[in-house]
């Protein structure tokens, strides 16, 4: 800082229609960059909260020894100083969120493999059995209309709603699945894996559900039904008896979609987190 001060001390010295001219370049320079760094943090901070400090235009500093320094320098030095701290904000902002959705992506991992090794476990060994033993298969659920409205995607998820009302909860899981599998680009998808996950939390397998909820708030984070499938996340997890994971899922889901989330979407999420007993 000492030795910029002082360049700008001598170039003033020595030619002051240039620093004048120089000065208001940068004026021009800094301005643009102060325009599009609040619309980083708009972006960032989608609730409209700024972060501290603001671009200001800096209290009259004292002149140094040496001579004093030009209004317009020294307002451009407090500027720039001011954008190099909202820098740092953002960026440590920014790189907390991604730790927080790294430990995320660590759990389900954690959970998927939970998963397995339960359903091995569980697994009865193979043996031979007579025929008059074998069990027959259970009466098929009650018929359900299949729409057709000439969207296949739009038809694949109502059928699974319905299917999945009906309590039919293996067809239905195995409908949403491919629809989502197969319309990722269709707003129906998110729709799909997000009732996925609740047919697998009714059916009483938390640990499969809270898989197909993280992956419907992680493939589609800007879905008709994301913030919603972090709410059930957090339910699923809780079920699992990990109410410290269902905080963090909690407190992503404030970080994320706290400004526009329906107000009984927060209610739930608030019930959810006294629940869990989230600090």
């Amino acid at each position: 800082m000492l030795k910029r001060l002082t360049l700008l001390l001598l170039l003033g010295a020595a030619a002051t229609p240039l620093a004048a001219q120089s000065s208001r370049d940068l004026d021009a320079r800094v301005g643009k960059i102060e325009k599009e760094l609040r619309a980083v943090q708009r972006k960032v901070f989608p609730d409209g909260q700024p972060l501290e400090p603001e671009i200001v235009a800096p209290r009259p500093a004292p002149e140094p020894i040496g001579g004093p320094v030009s209004s317009p320098v020294a307002d451009l030095i407090g500027r720039v100083d001011a954008i190099e701290s909202q820098l740092r904000s953002l960026t440590a902002h920014v790189e907390q969120n991604g730790h927080r959705v790294s430990q995320l992506e660590d759990q389900v991992k954690q959970l998927i493999a939970d998963a397995e090794a339960r359903a091995a476990a569980e697994a009865p060994p193979t043996a031979l059995v007579p025929p008059s033993e074998i069990e027959q298969p259970a009466a098929p659920p009650p018929d359900v209309e299949r729409p057709s409205t000439g969207d296949p995607a739009e038809d694949g998820y109502i059928y699974g709603f319905r299917l999945w009302q009906a309590k039919a909860y293996d067809r239905a899981e195995t409908e949403l699945k491919r629809v989502a599998d197969k319309y990722p680009d269709h707003r129906r998808a998110s729709f799909a894996q997000n009732l996925l996950g609740r047919a697998y939390l009714d059916e009483g397998k938390p640990a499969q559900a809270a898989v197909a909820l993280y992956d419907s708030y992680k493939k589609w984070p800007k879905g008709e039904r994301a913030a919603e499938s972090l709410y059930w996340l957090g339910q699923a997890l809780t079920q699992l008896k990990k109410p410290a994971d269902a905080c963090k899922v909690y407190a992503q889901f404030g970080d994320d979609y706290g400004a526009t989330a329906s107000d009984g979407l927060k209610a739930q999420v608030a019930a959810g987190r006294k629940q869990a007993k989230c600090g």
